[in-house]
């Protein structure tokens, strides 16, 4: 299952060649919001170059898996990121929301209620 999330890139580590030329590279990305989190994803091989387009402070959007193992009776989970991309984020207008900003009613509503509606409608609902 892929997942994504955006964020500041917070900070870069260099690549580690671990035993059988198996490459990684860490990234720590800060998350917004009220309570920011610094997370910490892992690029693997040729991913690992994703990251030389990217300096600490640029916004980022990250895609990515979540792993997990079991060794020696510890559980590791990792977040392998697969794809990283500039992102912009929309900045929110300052003031309140007008009424521009949302349909009307008539363009959401039917004009006249359908009475033409059959039991075949429902399906299999037991109500």
């Amino acid at each position: 299952m892929a997942f994504e999330t955006t964020g500041t890139l917070h900070k870069v580590f260099d690549t580690e060649t671990k035993k059988n030329n198996f490459q990684v590279r860490n990234f720590v990305l800060k998350t917004e919001g009220q309570y920011p989190q610094l997370v910490k994803f892992q690029l693997t091989q040729d991913r690992c170059d994703l990251m030389n387009n990217f300096s600490e402070g640029n916004q980022l959007k990250v895609y990515f898996d979540i792993r997990g193992t079991e060794w020696n009776g510890n559980y590791i989970t990792n977040l392998n990121a697969w794809k990283v991309e500039s992102f912009q984020a929309q900045v929110a207008s300052s003031g309140p929301p007008s009424a521009n900003d949302f349909p009307s009613l008539d363009q959401s509503m039917p004009a006249e209620p359908s009475n033409d509606i059959q039991a075949e409608d429902f399906g299999d609902l037991p109500f």
